[in-house]
């Protein structure tokens, strides 16, 4: 099992390592020029929306193709991943994981049928047309099927966060609210689930622990710290970059490919999110609302007079936990040099053969 894990964890790293400078092009354009970013632009904030929702998605299903079956494999799953975008509102990341790879498998399963039965010199329009008709089909199955799936797991994630609040035990939120942001199902769990019940609860204080359960900048600090120390290859190359834009610019979408690389760092997060949870409940803290982007400067100035110190100190212990934990659980369960370093040629996928 411990071996069938960590294959799939190295798979989930080849699609997503390779495309962290694309997340962090996308990051550093989101906290600079989004209406609450650094220095707002109304021009290239145009293109926060289309990247998270076109871009990254069908880069990611892209590299999941390239990784079964080569060039060709790519471009299928790039094809089938644009069915999952069209299909939903939410970024298909989890789309593009899920199309890329299937459909380059079923591409060269296809082709193992056609080529022996393929005249010479129609080798280039049975190739062309196969893929063609093939990436047609899957995009129409995964905007029919796939992306009413995804959805319906964010919709799912959202009604479990709720009904985990109204049961009274609000740290164990962060047992969902973890595995969903990773999913970059994030925004739709915190405006669609949280921002409205931290609405109607600070009415009568002024304040909401809610406005943090999803924004915390500490554990996703902390992971990143965590790799920036015992972290390899590009992981650890690019941690301070993600550092900068995940904590000062409020971009969490920046380090969620590295729990998604080694997936064993959700327990990192869990952690960091868990007991910053469990602080400020005891503490009875809460913002004033929603911090956007969820940066430690949007944290400041949400916070309310007169509690910095227990706002600040849950992010301070969501670090630490997450960076000690992500620190011993990289020194233990190391990050693989081939999962470190992407290998550009194609890959078997893990049960698919």
């Amino acid at each position: 099992m411990k071996e069938s894990i960590q294959k799939w964890g190295g798979f989930m790293a080849g699609m997503v390592i390779p495309n962290i400078g694309a997340i962090i092009a996308w990051g550093l354009i989101t906290a600079f020029f989004i209406p609450t970013g650094w220095i707002p632009n109304e021009n290239f904030a145009k293109l926060v929306g289309p990247m998270i929702l076109y871009l990254l998605p069908i880069l990611i299903g892209y590299m999941g193709g390239k990784l079964v079956y080569g060039h060709r494999g790519g471009v299928i799953g790039a094809v089938a991943t644009m069915g999952t975008v069209v299909g939903s509102t939410v970024p298909m990341f989890l789309g593009g994981m899920i199309m890329g790879p299937i459909s380059a498998w079923l591409l060269k399963k296809l082709d193992e049928v056609l080529e022996p039965r393929t005249p010479i010199g129609f080798e280039l329009l049975i190739n062309n047309f196969s893929l063609g008709i093939l990436g047609m089909l899957l995009a129409m199955l995964a905007q029919i099927a796939v992306a009413p799936f995804v959805t319906g797991l964010s919709n799912a994630a959202g009604a479990v966060v709720q009904a985990l609040i109204n049961a009274g035990v609000l740290p164990l939120v962060d047992l969902i609210v973890e595995p969903a942001k990773i999913l970059f199902l994030n925004n739709a769990l915190n405006i669609g689930v949280l921002a409205p019940l931290g609405a109607a609860a600070s009415q009568a204080t002024g304040r909401a622990i809610h406005f943090m359960l999803e924004s915390n900048p500490g554990p996703g600090l902390g992971l990143l710290l965590a790799y920036w120390f015992a972290g390899k290859g590009m992981l650890k190359e690019s941690a301070p970059a993600s550092i900068i834009i995940h904590f000062f610019g409020g971009i969490h979408e920046i380090y969620f490919p590295y729990v998604l690389a080694h997936p064993i760092m959700l327990l990192a997060m869990y952690a960091g999110g868990i007991l910053a949870d469990t602080w400020w409940m005891i503490t009875d803290a809460g913002l004033v609302a929603t911090p956007s982007p969820g940066s430690i400067f949007a944290y400041l100035a949400m916070t309310p007079k007169g509690w910095h110190f227990q706002v600040l100190t849950g992010v301070l212990i969501g670090a630490l936990a997450s960076w000690g934990v992500g620190y011993v659980l990289l020194k233990r369960f190391p990050v693989k040099e081939e999962e470190a370093e992407v290998e550009e040629h194609a890959v078997s996928v893990p049960g698919l053969s």
